[in-house]
């Protein structure tokens, strides 16, 4: 009968240690509430001194503290809930560039079976006698492209594919080089050439990465996806 009564009330005290755990728990958190605030006020309000009552102003400026505090504080979650929207919107939509092309910073031109190989040629001021020079893997010039005289701007071409002799060449990656005359000197020009964009990565801080061959660029970094 002894046995039976110390393990009830044994079951008993460890059920009163639960419970006062789990209060302590629940009574942990230190963030004050505006059911805290209203309460320190009534307190506040009980204990002042009658022939000094509290200044009305003064309360509500008090009061109106609090409440541009808590809203501030809802905002900001209201703004890290849309954050984390807009990140998983993002990457929605960046999967959707998956197998199109972006248009980027090269000395290499892709050429693919069924296209023309494209670029842009960037000319910060005039050109003269601007050409376009296209070398296989080995370093052997199988192409050359005149232009002539161009104004400053964005400089378009499109290559068949085709040497100088107009055989189809294999499909691969190519060399290209742009030279011109600009105040009197030949120099090199940048090229922009279309490159496979092969995934996407979507970063908090650097926001929308696109992988290629070439390596990794932002998105904003890019002047054009076709």
């Amino acid at each position: 009968m002894s046995n039976d009564i110390t393990t009830t009330s044994s079951t008993y005290l460890d059920s009163l240690k639960w419970q006062e755990n789990q209060v302590s728990t629940e009574e942990k958190s230190d963030a004050l509430t505006q059911e805290d605030f209203f309460s320190l006020l009534t307190q506040q309000l009980s204990f002042q001194d009658p022939s000094n009552p509290a200044d009305n102003d003064q309360m509500i400026a008090q009061m109106t503290s609090f409440t541009m505090a808590e809203g501030i504080s809802n905002l900001n979650s209201n703004f890290e809930s849309l954050a984390s929207s807009m990140t998983s919107n993002s990457a929605l939509q960046a999967s959707t560039l998956v197998g199109k092309q972006a248009l980027l910073e090269s000395d290499t031109l892709d050429l693919n079976a069924g296209s023309d190989a494209k670029g842009t040629i960037v000319a910060q001021e005039p050109v003269e006698n601007l050409t376009l020079r296209i070398e296989d893997s080995s370093g052997q010039l199988v192409r050359t492209i005149d232009f002539g005289a161009q104004s400053a701007g964005a400089i378009r071409f499109e290559w068949d594919g085709k040497n100088s002799d107009g055989d189809d060449l294999p499909e691969g990656e190519y060399s290209v080089k742009a030279e011109g005359q600009m105040g009197g000197e030949f120099t090199s020009l940048p090229i922009a050439t279309f490159k496979n964009i092969e995934s996407v990565n979507v970063n908090g801080s650097s926001g929308i990465i696109i992988n290629t061959k070439e390596g990794a660029v932002r998105l904003t970094d890019i002047a054009e996806i076709a």
